[in-house]
């Protein structure tokens, strides 16, 4: 079944939902960036009792690596993003990295950063 291309205005929507979407996980960045920081500083005064140290010891090593999760996610988002707007640039959004052929409008309209077609896609995670 062959894939049209998308159009300027169609483009044009996904540019500014891309960019949109960039700017709230660049908000939520910063945000986990200074609730780490402000945790660290507050280990680092010893702002935290002796008893509550052992006890909290757990919880504050799961919530930090819960936290650098939730940032790593997020800075992979935001590369994703920042490619899909160089392909816009370039003129090659829209077609699969991998094999050139157009990716199908509803992939693109789901997952504006997708790079690959369904069937590329699936073959890398099989990987």
């Amino acid at each position: 079944m062959a894939q049209s291309r998308l159009t300027k205005a169609e483009i044009a929507s996904l540019r500014a939902q891309l960019l949109e979407e960039k700017q709230e996980l660049a908000a939520q960045l910063t945000s986990i960036e200074e609730e780490t920081f402000a945790a660290t500083q507050s280990e680092m005064n010893g702002d935290v009792g002796l008893d509550d140290e052992v006890a909290d010891a757990g919880t504050s090593t799961f919530e930090r690596e819960k936290d650098l999760s939730i940032e790593n996610n997020i800075r992979d988002l935001l590369q994703k993003i920042d490619r899909a707007l160089q392909r816009m640039d370039s003129g090659t959004y829209g077609v699969c990295e991998r094999c050139g052929k157009p990716i199908p409008k509803t992939r693109i309209k789901a997952l504006p950063y997708a790079d690959l077609c369904i069937d590329d896609a699936q073959a890398r995670s099989r990987r």
